[in-house]
């Protein structure tokens, strides 16, 4: 064969998909998944069985967890030193397992996510309860295949004589596979192996009369019963895993929430920083102070309330916003017959049923091989004390062992095995007590056989042995359940006006987007003066509002940001706000367009966003409620290249007036906008001309009286009255609101509905600010172009005309 035959030319991808799919089918059934006989991963399988043949059991003094390590890695499992010790580590830990396989002493890491101190300083052995996952592995009860390097035996699975699967669940992440199937109470997983061997066709409702549900190390109270007879009956289920919490009453009109177990898989150390972080940034106020004050007799959680505040509230919000609340979700998967298999209840204590009657009837065949054995030298030895002289001098007369052993097998009828027994007695044997001995063990053989034979033939009597040995377990090892099981998931009503002090603040937008509120006491000592601002920026919104209310905050791109007042960071009047992006991120070309402050989202009320490019939309305001939110949320679906120009909340009898940069203005009622989806892109609004944008929109409320106040891009000012735009449809062209010119034809910069007394503040590119009073100014019709109140030639492009803040 020459260099060149040795290569193939074979696809890579056809080369990585076998690669890959060897290498899954090994981590699936080597590594992550537990067996859905004995419940346990193939290393834990390996650390368990090394130290049963080490002689390293509960009844024998501990021993150095490195040994077992080294001897584990050595014989069995040809992986790092750390993975068999992490596993070896949380079969020993009583928080993570219900009853723990290994006994370890030392630091074997704790609840708040420490982790275990390292091999050469704990020591270990397997605990009383492991004795019965290893009972009965030496006498043939499991298949033993040889170890990676053929110089030892290993299982391929324990004799496991309790459903070890089900009592201290599993937990694993494979590819393409991921199981989670939580503990359980002993006591109540035996009851439902002895009803399913009573009644192979119990069904789930039946078996949930004795098996209420999972029982967590950590106790904890489960509530949703549904979602656990779900979990029974397909593998999945949702249930909910809360802390036990009681409510103490201190001296002076305080309360404290005392947290006595938490859930299930919950670091206690990130749970206490969390809480404590929320109490930091004021998120949640009301909570003084947050105290762990666990010790050696158990778990204990102080969460101290300020004067006057109530702790259910509390409580309530901490089961909703950190773990002391969480959800587990069952997902039962495990190892059925060499293959990863969704495991329903009934499945999983069948799989271990079958398992024990597999168990059972080879260790009955092993005792009986071996009792039959023993009968065979009995009857033999009995024989020869009967003709003990003759045998005598038979042996004496021998040359040596060989010749003895066949003249006794010639002359007596012995067999081989009877002759070698005989030959090797001792002589103290002779004496007259022990034909009375032999005669005993003889008939205890013969019963024995008896028993063995009836459990091989009978399947009652197999099942009978298998239950017997079950109860035997149960009344050694059941402890109390420990979690509390409820029927119902309690809904969680939070009560804002409790969790959040009422307090009334300034809220401050810039159209820079910097946001922040401030406290009246900031805002009165700088009496509303020397707001902190960057130069090139300027407000977008002032309010006085409540912590308990809500800030609205649209994008030209058609998100909107919900933003609780009380979240917003408490900013002095002078300091600069904090930007919206470090609060929620957006797109570095996004700017905020409006902000609106809300009491309550009455449905009533309605938000409207107006496009460039001429499309509009109405949403009901009931619809931007948010309860969790980590980025901007879609108010609008905008096309590629338009933007946003308008967002605000408007009522049903207002009216609409916008205008285009081309100077054509419509109006139409409020009505004539559909109400739809915050997600929709909306209805046109106006038949725009090529090259033609919308520039104004102004909402005019029913019955109001003000005027319209145009201004263009070339500097000219105008005040028009509201009835110069008659109401007409949607989406018409609309009138012409200034004359046409030939030459350097005025165009729109902007319209602002003005009241009796308002000033306008235009500004331009150079900075030059002119200030335009209404009252200066007689209304004109749509023809007029107006009077100009800057020259751009010298002061620069129009670069913003807002309506002033009225001076006090």
């Amino acid at each position: 064969m020459t260099q060149t035959e040795s290569y193939q030319d074979l696809p890579l991808e056809e080369v990585i998909g076998d690669r890959f799919g060897r290498y899954s089918k090994y981590i699936i059934q080597d590594r992550a998944l537990p067996d859905a006989r004995d419940g346990l991963k193939p290393v834990q399988r390996r650390i368990l069985y090394a130290m049963f043949m080490g002689g390293n059991t509960h009844d024998k003094p501990f021993r150095k967890s490195a040994k077992t390590v080294g001897n584990v890695i050595g014989n069995y499992h040809p992986h790092g030193d750390s993975s068999v010790y992490e596993a070896m580590v949380r079969m020993s830990q009583d928080w993570k397992a219900r009853h723990m396989l290994i006994e370890m002493h030392g630091n074997n890491g704790s609840v708040d996510g420490d982790s275990a101190a390292a091999m050469r300083y704990t020591e270990a052995r397997l605990s009383a309860i492991a004795a019965e996952m290893l009972r009965d592995i030496q006498k043939e009860t499991v298949d033993l295949v040889p170890n990676f390097d053929d110089q030892d035996m290993e299982p391929t699975v324990l004799p496991a004589r309790f459903p070890n699967l089900l009592v201290n669940g599993s937990t694993g992440i494979s590819a393409g596979y991921a199981t989670d199937i939580p503990p359980h109470a002993l006591h109540e997983v035996l009851d439902a192996v002895l009803m399913r061997l009573k009644n192979p066709n119990a069904t789930v409702d039946e078996l949930m009369t004795v098996i209420k549900g999972p029982d967590f190390p950590t106790g904890g109270i489960i509530q949703g019963v549904e979602g656990i007879k779900k979990a029974y009956e397909t593998g999945r289920g949702k249930i909910i895993v809360r802390a036990k919490a009681e409510i103490e009453e201190l001296k002076g009109g305080k309360e404290q929430i005392v947290v006595t177990e938490i859930p299930y898989d919950v670091n206690k150390a990130n749970l206490v920083k969390k809480i404590d972080e929320m109490r930091l940034d004021k998120r949640l106020e009301g909570i003084a102070e947050v105290r762990d004050e666990s010790d050696r007799t158990g778990l204990r959680m102080v969460i101290e309330l300020k004067k006057e505040v109530p702790g259910k509230p509390i409580l309530q919000y901490l089961y909703k916003n950190t773990d002391l609340q969480i959800t587990y979700n069952f997902n039962m998967i495990a190892i059925y017959k060499r293959r990863p298999t969704m495991m329903t209840l009934p499945l999983l204590l069948d799989a271990y049923i079958d398992h024990q009657k597999e168990v059972v009837t080879r260790r009955s065949q092993f005792d009986l091989k071996k009792a039959k054995d023993r009968l065979h030298i009995v009857e033999g030895l009995m024989k020869a004390l009967s003709i003990l002289d003759e045998v005598i001098h038979t042996i004496r007369q021998s040359k040596d062992k060989r010749d003895a052993k066949n003249n006794l097998m010639l002359k007596f009828k012995f067999t081989e095995i009877q002759a070698e027994a005989i030959v090797s007695l001792q002589l103290y044997r002779l004496t007259n007590t022990d034909i009375t001995e032999l005669r005993e063990e003889e008939e205890e053989l013969k019963a024995k056989i008896a028993e063995l034979q009836s459990i091989l033939e009978s399947e009652a009597k197999l099942i009978s042995v298998i239950r017997k040995e079950l109860q035997d377990v149960r009344k050694r090892f059941a402890e109390p359940r420990r979690s509390i099981i409820e029927a119902e998931i309690e809904e969680i009503k939070l009560n804002l006006e409790v969790l959040i002090p009422s307090e009334d603040v300034v809220v401050t937008v810039t159209k820079d987007g910097y946001v922040k509120r401030t406290s009246q006491r900031s805002y009165n000592a700088s009496n509303g003066k020397d707001f902190a601002m960057k130069d090139s920026d300027h407000l977008l919104y002032e309010s006085q509002i409540n912590t308990q209310q809500h800030l609205l905050l649209f994008t030209s791109k058609g998100h909107y940001i919900y933003q609780p007042v009380h979240e917003l960071p408490d900013i002095r009047w002078k300091d600069l706000g904090q930007h919206i992006s470090s609060i929620v991120p957006i797109d570095s070309d996004e700017v905020i367009i409006n902000a609106r402050g809300v009491e309550t989202f009455d449905p009533d009320v309605f938000v409207m966003t107006i496009t460039k490019g001429g499309q509009i939309k109405r949403s009901p305001l009931n619809e931007y409620v948010v309860q969790r939110y980590s980025k901007p949320i879609k108010t609008m679906n905008v096309k590629k290249g338009d933007e946003v120009i308008y967002a605000d909340l408007v009522s049903i009898t207002d009216e609409i007036i916008l205008t285009t940069h081309f100077s054509y203005s419509v109006r139409f009622p409020m009505e004539d906008v559909p109400v739809t989806g915050v997600k929709t892109a909306g209805v046109k609004a106006i038949n725009l001309k090529e090259e033609d944008y919308i520039v104004a929109a102004n909402i005019i409320p029913e019955n109001d009286k003000g005027d319209l106040m145009l201004v263009t891009h070339r500097g000219a000012v105008k005040k028009m009255d509201v009835s110069e735009i008659e109401v007409s449809g949607r989406p018409k062209r609309g009138v012409v609101t200034v004359r046409e010119l030939k030459k350097n034809p005025h165009r729109v910069f902007t319209v602002i509905y003005v009241h009796k007394g308002d000033v306008l503040l235009v500004e331009t590119e150079k900075g030059v600010q002119e200030q335009v009073h209404e009252d200066n100014y007689r209304n004109a019709d749509r023809y007029s172009n107006g009077s100009f109140v800057v020259d751009i030639d010298t002061d620069g492009e129009l670069t913003r005309v807002v309506k002033m803040k009225p001076t006090k």
